[in-house]
Protein backbone atom coordinates (compact mmCIF):
# COMPACT_ATOMS: atom_id res chain seq x y z
CA UNK A 1 0.00 0.00 0.00
CA UNK A 2 1.92 3.20 -1.01
CA UNK A 3 0.76 6.67 1.43
CA UNK A 4 1.16 9.99 0.35
CA UNK A 5 3.18 11.88 2.27
CA UNK A 6 1.91 12.93 5.26
CA UNK A 7 0.91 17.10 5.23
CA UNK A 8 2.67 19.03 7.92
CA UNK A 9 1.37 22.05 9.16
CA UNK A 10 3.49 25.32 10.18
CA UNK A 11 0.83 27.41 11.73
CA UNK A 12 0.29 27.09 15.61
CA UNK A 13 -3.35 25.90 16.22
CA UNK A 14 -5.47 28.58 18.52
CA UNK A 15 -8.87 28.99 19.42
CA UNK A 16 -9.95 32.42 19.28
CA UNK A 17 -12.98 33.36 22.38
CA UNK A 18 -16.23 35.17 20.77
CA UNK A 19 -17.77 38.26 22.38
CA UNK A 20 -17.89 39.21 25.63
CA UNK A 21 -20.42 37.34 27.19
CA UNK A 22 -23.18 38.90 30.15
CA UNK A 23 -23.19 35.88 31.96
CA UNK A 24 -20.42 33.16 33.67
CA UNK A 25 -21.04 30.29 31.31
CA UNK A 26 -22.16 26.82 32.57
CA UNK A 27 -18.75 25.27 31.99
CA UNK A 28 -15.30 26.27 32.12
CA UNK A 29 -13.87 27.39 28.49
CA UNK A 30 -10.30 24.97 28.34
CA UNK A 31 -8.08 25.14 24.93
CA UNK A 32 -8.90 22.44 22.80
CA UNK A 33 -6.77 19.76 22.91
CA UNK A 34 -3.50 19.65 20.90
CA UNK A 35 -2.85 16.75 18.25
CA UNK A 36 -0.74 13.68 19.45
CA UNK A 37 1.34 14.59 16.38
CA UNK A 38 1.70 18.54 17.26
CA UNK A 39 5.42 18.85 17.93
CA UNK A 40 6.26 16.62 14.93
CA UNK A 41 3.84 19.78 12.96
CA UNK A 42 6.37 22.28 13.76
CA UNK A 43 9.54 20.30 12.34
CA UNK A 44 10.83 20.96 8.24
CA UNK A 45 9.08 18.46 5.82
CA UNK A 46 11.08 16.11 3.34
CA UNK A 47 10.77 18.93 0.93
CA UNK A 48 11.33 21.26 3.43
CA UNK A 49 15.30 19.52 4.22
CA UNK A 50 15.96 19.10 0.57
CA UNK A 51 15.41 22.86 -0.07
CA UNK A 52 18.10 23.81 2.57
CA UNK A 53 20.63 21.68 1.44
CA UNK A 54 21.62 23.99 -0.76
CA UNK A 55 22.87 21.29 -3.60
CA UNK A 56 21.99 23.58 -6.64
CA UNK A 57 20.51 21.90 -9.69
CA UNK A 58 21.39 18.02 -8.23
CA UNK A 59 18.22 16.32 -8.21
CA UNK A 60 17.00 14.34 -4.80
CA UNK A 61 15.36 11.03 -4.65
CA UNK A 62 14.11 9.13 -1.34
CA UNK A 63 11.83 6.44 -0.35
CA UNK A 64 11.51 5.16 2.99
CA UNK A 65 9.14 2.20 4.02
CA UNK A 66 7.93 -0.24 7.03
CA UNK A 67 11.23 -2.54 6.49
CA UNK A 68 8.79 -5.52 7.50
CA UNK A 69 5.43 -5.10 5.71
CA UNK A 70 7.04 -2.52 2.75
CA UNK A 71 4.36 0.04 3.39
CA UNK A 72 5.85 3.29 1.66
CA UNK A 73 5.59 6.50 4.44
CA UNK A 74 7.33 8.76 2.41
CA UNK A 75 8.55 9.10 -1.26
CA UNK A 76 10.70 12.13 -3.48
CA UNK A 77 10.95 11.50 -7.09
CA UNK A 78 10.71 7.51 -5.91
CA UNK A 79 11.05 6.56 -9.63
CA UNK A 80 13.72 8.23 -11.31
CA UNK A 81 16.59 6.41 -12.08
CA UNK A 82 19.88 7.25 -9.91
CA UNK A 83 23.80 6.28 -9.91
CA UNK A 84 23.51 4.07 -7.06
CA UNK A 85 27.68 4.51 -6.55
CA UNK A 86 28.44 2.37 -3.70
CA UNK A 87 25.50 1.54 -2.32
CA UNK A 88 25.01 -1.17 -5.23
CA UNK A 89 27.81 -3.22 -3.57
CA UNK A 90 24.54 -4.03 -0.73
CA UNK A 91 22.72 -5.57 -4.09
CA UNK A 92 25.99 -7.26 -5.19
CA UNK A 93 25.99 -8.72 -1.34
CA UNK A 94 22.79 -10.38 -1.52
CA UNK A 95 23.99 -11.71 -4.88
CA UNK A 96 26.44 -13.32 -4.11
CA UNK A 97 24.82 -14.63 -0.47
CA UNK A 98 22.17 -16.12 -2.82
CA UNK A 99 23.88 -17.63 -5.55
CA UNK A 100 27.31 -18.76 -3.35
CA UNK A 101 26.30 -18.70 0.46
CA UNK A 102 27.78 -17.55 3.48
CA UNK A 103 30.53 -19.69 4.17
CA UNK A 104 32.11 -19.79 0.55
CA UNK A 105 35.64 -20.08 0.28
CA UNK A 106 38.31 -18.88 -2.48
CA UNK A 107 41.65 -21.01 -2.73
CA UNK A 108 45.06 -20.59 -4.62
CA UNK A 109 47.00 -23.81 -4.78
CA UNK A 110 50.18 -24.32 -6.01
CA UNK A 111 50.11 -27.67 -8.70
CA UNK A 112 53.08 -29.67 -9.53
CA UNK A 113 53.09 -30.67 -13.16
CA UNK A 114 55.78 -33.31 -12.52
CA UNK A 115 56.93 -35.71 -9.69
CA UNK A 116 59.14 -34.33 -7.15
CA UNK A 117 61.80 -36.13 -7.09
CA UNK A 118 64.67 -35.49 -3.87
CA UNK A 119 62.91 -32.27 -3.50
CA UNK A 120 63.42 -31.54 -7.03
CA UNK A 121 59.94 -30.63 -9.07
CA UNK A 122 60.24 -32.63 -12.53
CA UNK A 123 58.27 -29.76 -14.59
CA UNK A 124 56.62 -26.72 -13.47
CA UNK A 125 55.25 -25.22 -10.72
CA UNK A 126 51.54 -23.58 -10.98
CA UNK A 127 50.29 -20.80 -8.96
CA UNK A 128 46.33 -21.27 -9.28
CA UNK A 129 44.04 -18.45 -8.67
CA UNK A 130 40.65 -19.38 -7.23
CA UNK A 131 39.77 -15.94 -7.59
CA UNK A 132 40.49 -14.87 -4.09
CA UNK A 133 40.29 -11.01 -3.66
CA UNK A 134 41.67 -10.37 -0.32
CA UNK A 135 44.67 -12.68 -1.46
CA UNK A 136 47.99 -10.54 0.12
CA UNK A 137 51.39 -11.05 0.14
CA UNK A 138 51.85 -12.52 3.45
CA UNK A 139 49.15 -15.26 2.20
CA UNK A 140 51.62 -16.02 -1.20
CA UNK A 141 54.56 -16.10 1.79
CA UNK A 142 52.17 -19.06 3.44
CA UNK A 143 52.15 -21.05 -0.04
CA UNK A 144 55.83 -20.20 0.08
CA UNK A 145 56.34 -21.88 3.47
CA UNK A 146 53.97 -24.74 2.67
CA UNK A 147 55.95 -25.67 -0.29
CA UNK A 148 59.37 -25.69 1.46
CA UNK A 149 57.42 -27.61 4.55
CA UNK A 150 56.84 -30.04 1.94
CA UNK A 151 60.20 -30.63 0.77
CA UNK A 152 60.99 -28.66 -2.53
CA UNK A 153 63.75 -27.15 -2.92
CA UNK A 154 63.90 -26.80 -6.54
CA UNK A 155 61.87 -26.57 -9.64
CA UNK A 156 63.27 -27.74 -12.84
CA UNK A 157 60.69 -25.94 -15.10
CA UNK A 158 58.79 -22.87 -14.91
CA UNK A 159 56.80 -20.83 -12.59
CA UNK A 160 53.41 -20.66 -14.28
CA UNK A 161 49.94 -18.87 -13.15
CA UNK A 162 46.67 -19.60 -13.47
CA UNK A 163 44.14 -16.93 -13.96
CA UNK A 164 41.37 -18.52 -15.88
CA UNK A 165 39.28 -18.73 -12.51
CA UNK A 166 37.53 -15.39 -13.93
CA UNK A 167 37.44 -13.49 -16.44
CA UNK A 168 40.70 -10.82 -17.04
CA UNK A 169 39.82 -7.26 -17.27
CA UNK A 170 42.10 -4.59 -17.70
CA UNK A 171 40.03 -1.75 -15.26
CA UNK A 172 36.61 -1.84 -14.07
CA UNK A 173 35.50 1.24 -15.63
CA UNK A 174 37.29 3.12 -18.52
CA UNK A 175 35.67 6.33 -17.55
CA UNK A 176 38.54 6.97 -14.53
CA UNK A 177 42.11 8.22 -14.54
CA UNK A 178 44.63 5.68 -15.58
CA UNK A 179 46.41 5.78 -12.04
CA UNK A 180 43.66 5.72 -9.36
CA UNK A 181 43.89 2.44 -7.44
CA UNK A 182 40.32 1.97 -6.57
CA UNK A 183 39.83 1.16 -10.32
CA UNK A 184 42.61 -1.69 -10.98
CA UNK A 185 42.43 -5.02 -13.44
CA UNK A 186 40.19 -7.74 -11.98
CA UNK A 187 40.95 -11.41 -12.62
CA UNK A 188 41.44 -14.89 -11.05
CA UNK A 189 44.81 -14.32 -9.50
CA UNK A 190 44.99 -11.36 -7.50
CA UNK A 191 47.15 -9.75 -4.86
CA UNK A 192 46.96 -6.59 -2.53
CA UNK A 193 43.99 -5.83 -3.99
CA UNK A 194 46.01 -5.14 -7.78
CA UNK A 195 47.68 -2.36 -6.44
CA UNK A 196 51.38 -1.36 -6.50
CA UNK A 197 52.98 1.02 -3.72
CA UNK A 198 54.85 3.46 -5.26
CA UNK A 199 57.37 5.44 -2.74
CA UNK A 200 59.69 7.96 -3.67
CA UNK A 201 62.16 10.45 -1.48
CA UNK A 202 64.78 13.28 -2.89
CA UNK A 203 68.13 12.30 -2.56
CA UNK A 204 69.95 15.33 -3.72
CA UNK A 205 69.03 16.82 -6.85
CA UNK A 206 67.26 13.87 -7.89
CA UNK A 207 64.57 10.96 -6.84
CA UNK A 208 64.63 7.63 -5.36
CA UNK A 209 61.77 5.88 -6.55
CA UNK A 210 60.46 2.39 -5.45
CA UNK A 211 57.66 0.30 -6.78
CA UNK A 212 56.57 -2.81 -4.44
CA UNK A 213 53.98 -5.30 -2.84
CA UNK A 214 54.49 -4.45 0.71
CA UNK A 215 52.16 -6.00 3.14
CA UNK A 216 52.24 -6.11 7.09
CA UNK A 217 55.14 -8.04 7.35
CA UNK A 218 57.19 -8.07 3.45
CA UNK A 219 58.25 -5.42 0.93
CA UNK A 220 59.49 -7.50 -1.99
CA UNK A 221 59.82 -4.78 -4.98
CA UNK A 222 58.38 -5.89 -8.07
CA UNK A 223 59.97 -5.30 -11.44
CA UNK A 224 56.44 -5.64 -13.78
CA UNK A 225 55.54 -2.17 -12.50
CA UNK A 226 58.50 0.70 -13.52
CA UNK A 227 58.62 4.36 -12.60
CA UNK A 228 60.02 6.76 -14.40
CA UNK A 229 60.24 10.87 -13.22
CA UNK A 230 60.25 13.25 -15.77
CA UNK A 231 60.20 16.76 -16.00
CA UNK A 232 57.03 18.24 -17.35
CA UNK A 233 54.29 20.91 -15.77
CA UNK A 234 51.42 18.20 -16.63
CA UNK A 235 49.82 15.76 -16.27
CA UNK A 236 50.94 14.54 -12.77
CA UNK A 237 51.07 10.86 -14.30
CA UNK A 238 51.00 8.53 -17.35
CA UNK A 239 50.43 5.03 -18.33
CA UNK A 240 51.57 2.76 -20.93
CA UNK A 241 50.84 -0.60 -21.51
CA UNK A 242 53.50 -3.17 -22.52
CA UNK A 243 53.30 -6.62 -23.33
CA UNK A 244 53.41 -7.80 -20.12
CA UNK A 245 54.79 -4.52 -17.83
CA UNK A 246 53.00 -1.70 -16.19
CA UNK A 247 55.31 1.83 -17.69
CA UNK A 248 54.75 5.16 -15.43
CA UNK A 249 55.98 8.23 -15.62
CA UNK A 250 55.79 10.68 -13.01
CA UNK A 251 55.88 15.14 -13.25
CA UNK A 252 59.12 16.00 -11.13
CA UNK A 253 57.55 19.08 -10.03
CA UNK A 254 54.25 17.18 -8.31
CA UNK A 255 56.76 14.84 -6.29
CA UNK A 256 57.54 17.28 -3.38
CA UNK A 257 60.46 15.95 -0.52
CA UNK A 258 58.91 12.10 -0.13
CA UNK A 259 55.71 10.40 -0.15
CA UNK A 260 53.74 7.19 -1.58
CA UNK A 261 50.38 6.01 -3.00
CA UNK A 262 49.10 2.76 -4.35
CA UNK A 263 48.75 2.81 -8.62
CA UNK A 264 46.70 0.24 -10.25
CA UNK A 265 47.57 -2.80 -11.64
CA UNK A 266 47.01 -4.36 -15.32
CA UNK A 267 48.53 -7.64 -15.01
CA UNK A 268 47.35 -8.86 -11.43
CA UNK A 269 49.08 -12.45 -12.70
CA UNK A 270 52.04 -11.57 -13.37
CA UNK A 271 52.47 -9.20 -10.26
CA UNK A 272 51.51 -12.17 -8.19
CA UNK A 273 53.79 -14.69 -9.97
CA UNK A 274 56.67 -12.42 -9.64
CA UNK A 275 55.97 -11.41 -5.84
CA UNK A 276 55.38 -15.41 -5.65
CA UNK A 277 58.39 -15.74 -7.21
CA UNK A 278 60.98 -13.64 -4.61
CA UNK A 279 59.03 -14.80 -1.61
CA UNK A 280 59.97 -18.80 -2.83
CA UNK A 281 64.00 -17.76 -3.46
CA UNK A 282 63.59 -16.05 0.15
CA UNK A 283 62.48 -19.71 1.52
CA UNK A 284 65.60 -21.08 -0.20
CA UNK A 285 63.44 -22.65 -3.19
CA UNK A 286 65.37 -22.39 -6.77
CA UNK A 287 62.25 -21.46 -9.43
CA UNK A 288 64.17 -19.28 -12.18
CA UNK A 289 63.19 -18.13 -15.67
CA UNK A 290 61.02 -15.93 -16.69
CA UNK A 291 57.08 -16.44 -14.93
CA UNK A 292 54.82 -17.96 -17.67
CA UNK A 293 50.73 -18.32 -18.52
CA UNK A 294 49.31 -21.79 -17.85
CA UNK A 295 46.30 -22.88 -20.31
CA UNK A 296 44.80 -24.68 -17.08
CA UNK A 297 45.27 -25.77 -13.33
CA UNK A 298 46.69 -29.52 -13.94
CA UNK A 299 49.09 -31.09 -11.68
CA UNK A 300 49.51 -32.63 -8.10
CA UNK A 301 48.57 -30.08 -5.18
CA UNK A 302 51.61 -29.28 -3.06
CA UNK A 303 50.24 -26.22 -1.18
CA UNK A 304 46.70 -24.03 -0.85
CA UNK A 305 45.80 -21.13 1.45
CA UNK A 306 41.80 -20.11 1.67
CA UNK A 307 40.53 -17.11 1.78
CA UNK A 308 38.12 -16.01 4.90
CA UNK A 309 33.94 -17.08 4.58
CA UNK A 310 32.52 -15.05 2.09
CA UNK A 311 30.30 -13.50 4.95
CA UNK A 312 33.62 -12.15 6.21
CA UNK A 313 34.78 -10.77 3.00
CA UNK A 314 31.62 -8.96 2.37
CA UNK A 315 31.04 -7.44 5.65
CA UNK A 316 34.90 -5.80 4.72
CA UNK A 317 33.57 -5.18 1.53
CA UNK A 318 30.69 -2.96 2.62
CA UNK A 319 32.67 -1.73 5.23
CA UNK A 320 35.76 -0.38 3.32
CA UNK A 321 34.23 -0.43 -0.25
CA UNK A 322 36.97 -1.90 -2.17
CA UNK A 323 36.09 -2.04 -5.70
CA UNK A 324 37.45 -5.24 -7.17
CA UNK A 325 36.23 -6.99 -3.99
CA UNK A 326 32.75 -6.34 -5.55
CA UNK A 327 33.43 -6.87 -8.36
CA UNK A 328 34.94 -10.42 -7.94
CA UNK A 329 31.97 -11.47 -5.74
CA UNK A 330 29.85 -10.83 -8.19
CA UNK A 331 31.36 -12.60 -11.12
CA UNK A 332 32.03 -15.47 -9.14
CA UNK A 333 28.49 -14.91 -7.94
CA UNK A 334 27.55 -14.46 -11.99
CA UNK A 335 29.53 -17.83 -13.04
CA UNK A 336 28.32 -20.37 -10.19
CA UNK A 337 25.10 -20.03 -13.07
CA UNK A 338 27.86 -20.58 -15.92
CA UNK A 339 31.01 -18.74 -17.72
CA UNK A 340 30.44 -15.21 -18.10
CA UNK A 341 33.08 -13.32 -20.03
CA UNK A 342 32.97 -9.65 -18.93
CA UNK A 343 31.83 -6.99 -16.62
CA UNK A 344 28.99 -6.29 -18.34
CA UNK A 345 27.70 -9.28 -19.00
CA UNK A 346 27.64 -10.09 -15.01
CA UNK A 347 25.70 -7.28 -13.97
CA UNK A 348 23.12 -8.11 -16.11
CA UNK A 349 22.83 -11.13 -14.89
CA UNK A 350 22.77 -9.86 -11.45
CA UNK A 351 20.22 -7.19 -12.98
CA UNK A 352 17.92 -10.42 -14.02
CA UNK A 353 18.42 -12.30 -10.36
CA UNK A 354 17.30 -8.50 -8.75
CA UNK A 355 14.33 -8.49 -10.90
CA UNK A 356 12.99 -12.53 -10.49
CA UNK A 357 14.26 -12.61 -6.69
CA UNK A 358 13.99 -9.07 -4.88
CA UNK A 359 11.26 -7.96 -7.08
CA UNK A 360 12.83 -4.83 -8.57
CA UNK A 361 11.73 -3.17 -11.76
CA UNK A 362 13.91 -0.93 -13.52
CA UNK A 363 17.54 -1.67 -12.37
CA UNK A 364 20.22 -1.10 -14.88
CA UNK A 365 23.67 -1.72 -13.31
CA UNK A 366 27.35 -2.25 -15.20
CA UNK A 367 29.23 -3.59 -13.04
CA UNK A 368 29.12 -4.88 -9.36
CA UNK A 369 30.75 -2.05 -7.21
CA UNK A 370 28.87 1.19 -8.14
CA UNK A 371 32.22 2.79 -9.90
CA UNK A 372 30.71 2.99 -13.54
CA UNK A 373 28.38 5.94 -13.62
CA UNK A 374 26.31 4.44 -16.26
CA UNK A 375 24.42 2.34 -13.71
CA UNK A 376 21.11 3.30 -12.68
CA UNK A 377 18.46 2.67 -9.82
CA UNK A 378 15.70 4.35 -8.51
CA UNK A 379 15.19 4.91 -5.07
CA UNK A 380 12.14 3.21 -4.88
CA UNK A 381 14.14 -0.25 -6.13
CA UNK A 382 16.68 0.32 -3.94
CA UNK A 383 14.45 0.30 -1.06
CA UNK A 384 12.39 -2.61 -2.54
CA UNK A 385 15.75 -4.40 -2.41
CA UNK A 386 16.13 -3.47 1.84
CA UNK A 387 12.45 -4.75 2.14
CA UNK A 388 13.00 -7.70 0.62
CA UNK A 389 16.47 -8.55 2.40
CA UNK A 390 14.51 -7.91 5.62
CA UNK A 391 15.38 -6.11 8.62
CA UNK A 392 16.70 -9.51 10.16
CA UNK A 393 18.09 -10.77 7.02
CA UNK A 394 21.70 -11.47 6.32
CA UNK A 395 22.45 -8.04 4.57
CA UNK A 396 21.95 -5.97 7.72
CA UNK A 397 24.53 -7.56 9.93
CA UNK A 398 26.95 -6.46 6.96
CA UNK A 399 26.42 -3.18 7.27
CA UNK A 400 28.16 -0.44 9.37
CA UNK A 401 26.98 2.36 11.14
CA UNK A 402 25.97 5.42 10.04
CA UNK A 403 26.09 8.16 12.53
CA UNK A 404 23.89 11.16 12.80
CA UNK A 405 23.73 13.68 15.04
CA UNK A 406 21.28 11.65 17.13
CA UNK A 407 23.17 9.34 18.54
CA UNK A 408 19.61 7.44 19.62
CA UNK A 409 18.80 6.56 16.21
CA UNK A 410 20.34 3.16 15.16
CA UNK A 411 20.98 2.74 11.56
CA UNK A 412 23.13 0.52 9.63
CA UNK A 413 23.59 1.63 6.04
CA UNK A 414 25.80 1.68 2.71
CA UNK A 415 27.25 4.77 1.69
CA UNK A 416 28.03 5.64 -2.09
CA UNK A 417 29.93 8.39 -3.34
CA UNK A 418 31.05 9.50 -6.68
CA UNK A 419 31.83 12.98 -8.09
CA UNK A 420 28.60 14.94 -7.23
CA UNK A 421 26.33 11.81 -6.49
CA UNK A 422 25.96 10.40 -2.74
CA UNK A 423 23.57 7.37 -1.88
CA UNK A 424 22.76 6.18 1.58
CA UNK A 425 20.59 3.38 1.87
CA UNK A 426 19.84 0.63 5.09
CA UNK A 427 17.94 0.00 8.05
CA UNK A 428 16.22 2.92 10.90
CA UNK A 429 16.36 0.79 14.52
CA UNK A 430 17.65 -1.39 16.58
CA UNK A 431 15.35 -4.33 18.28
CA UNK A 432 13.23 -2.10 20.84
CA UNK A 433 10.09 -2.64 19.74
CA UNK A 434 9.59 0.35 17.52
CA UNK A 435 8.82 0.15 13.74
CA UNK A 436 12.20 -0.67 11.84
CA UNK A 437 12.30 0.98 8.37
CA UNK A 438 14.08 0.62 5.16
CA UNK A 439 14.82 3.27 3.17
CA UNK A 440 17.44 4.66 -0.21
CA UNK A 441 18.22 8.51 -1.09
CA UNK A 442 20.13 9.04 -4.09
CA UNK A 443 21.62 12.56 -4.45
CA UNK A 444 23.28 13.62 -8.06
CA UNK A 445 24.24 16.14 -10.13
CA UNK A 446 24.31 14.34 -13.34
CA UNK A 447 25.37 17.39 -15.21
CA UNK A 448 28.01 18.80 -13.11
CA UNK A 449 29.56 15.58 -13.41
CA UNK A 450 29.65 15.11 -16.82
CA UNK A 451 31.43 18.53 -17.53
CA UNK A 452 34.33 17.17 -15.23
CA UNK A 453 37.68 16.34 -17.79
CA UNK A 454 39.74 13.50 -16.94
CA UNK A 455 42.05 15.65 -14.86
CA UNK A 456 39.27 17.06 -12.75
CA UNK A 457 37.74 13.29 -11.75
CA UNK A 458 40.22 12.89 -8.93
CA UNK A 459 39.57 16.18 -7.03
CA UNK A 460 36.78 18.41 -8.70
CA UNK A 461 36.49 21.66 -7.62
CA UNK A 462 33.58 22.31 -5.17
CA UNK A 463 33.11 18.07 -4.85
CA UNK A 464 34.10 18.27 -1.55
CA UNK A 465 31.46 20.77 -0.19
CA UNK A 466 29.02 19.41 -2.43
CA UNK A 467 29.14 16.04 -1.07
CA UNK A 468 29.06 17.39 2.90
CA UNK A 469 26.10 18.87 1.93
CA UNK A 470 24.22 15.88 0.60
CA UNK A 471 25.26 14.11 3.55
CA UNK A 472 24.08 16.63 5.69
CA UNK A 473 20.63 16.34 4.14
CA UNK A 474 20.85 12.44 4.34
CA UNK A 475 21.47 12.62 8.29
CA UNK A 476 17.96 15.48 8.78
CA UNK A 477 16.27 13.02 6.54
CA UNK A 478 17.03 9.80 8.79
CA UNK A 479 16.22 12.20 12.09
CA UNK A 480 13.11 13.36 9.85
CA UNK A 481 12.14 9.76 9.41
CA UNK A 482 13.22 8.54 12.83
CA UNK A 483 10.68 11.11 14.39
CA UNK A 484 7.72 10.97 12.36
CA UNK A 485 7.43 7.47 11.65
CA UNK A 486 9.49 4.99 14.18
CA UNK A 487 6.00 4.41 16.17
Amino acid sequence: MRLTRRTILTGLLASAAGGALAEAPATSLRPRARAVDFFKRALPTGDDLVARAGLGAGKVAYVVADATTGEVLESRAPLLPQPPASTAKALTALYHLDRLGPDHRFSTRLLATGPVVNGRIDGDLILAGGGDPTLDTDGLARLASQLKDAGVREVAGNLRIWTGALPNLHEIDVEQPDHVGYNPAVGGLNLNFNRVHFGWERKGGDYQVSMDARSATRIPGVAMARMQVVDRSGPVYTYARGEARDDWTVARGALGSNGSRWLPVRFPGLYAGEVFQTLARSNGLMIGGPVLRADAPEGDELAQVDSAESRVILEDMLEYSTNLTAEIMGLSASKSDGDVETLAGSAARMNEWLKSEMGLRSVALEDHSGLGDDSRITASDMCRAMVASGPDGALRPLMKPFRTDDTTIQVAAKTGTLNFVSALTGFIGSDDGRRPLAFAVFCSDIDRRDALSMAERERPAGGRAWAGRARTLQRALIAHWNTWYRT
